[in-house]
């Protein structure tokens, strides 16, 4: 029987498993990607199946401009789709990065004052319909408090309040440990 050897840091703990901060220098995402965004996900990466079937169905016809453009969308559509599912907030001993679909920014955690869970309207899936819900607000040195990093209702956290609690608590206690 295979047993790990026990890892052992500068954080006085020692066990099979490290703890979740134990690497502080990687980006890692403090909770999964939720099936919302899984399956939009999936459903894109099935189209790009279809159109990489069409391109090597119009390669074997000799269409071989056709081909080009639907291979090109292909790709289009899967980095896309790697875009979509990269999307979130990431934590490191650098700061807090909130990754969206065309931008990301980074906050260092000297420059954030406070990490906290607020109720107020929110939006569902990123529409623009609002309602009353959950975000996770950080404030920075500057004063302002910008957008929500997560809400109860976008695409990892709608339907499952409890992940939402437990990411929001994992993001409240980065913050706690190194601001």
């Amino acid at each position: 029987m295979f047993r790990p050897a026990p890892a052992s840091g500068n954080d006085g703990h020692t066990g099979a498993r490290p703890l979740p901060h134990g690497a502080q220098d990687r980006w890692m995402r403090p909770y999964r990607p939720g099936p919302w965004r899984v399956a939009a996900a999936a459903l894109s990466l099935i189209f790009a199946s279809y159109l990489l079937f069409a391109a090597l169905i119009m390669v074997a016809a000799g269409g071989v401009q056709g081909a080009g453009v639907c291979l090109a969308a292909a790709v289009a559509v899967i980095v896309g789709t790697l875009r979509l599912l990269r999307m979130g907030v990431w934590v490191s001993g650098k700061g807090l990065r909130q990754v969206g679909y065309f931008f990301t920014s980074t906050v260092a955690w000297s420059d954030i004052t406070s990490v906290r869970t607020a109720q107020q309207p929110v939006r569902v899936l990123g529409l623009p319909r609002s309602v009353q819900g959950q975000a996770l607000l950080v404030t920075r040195r500057r004063g302002d408090a910008g957008k929500p990093l997560l809400t109860d209702h976008n695409a990892d956290f709608l339907g499952r309040v409890e992940a939402f609690d437990m990411a929001a608590d994992a993001i409240e206690g980065w913050a706690a440990e190194l601001r």
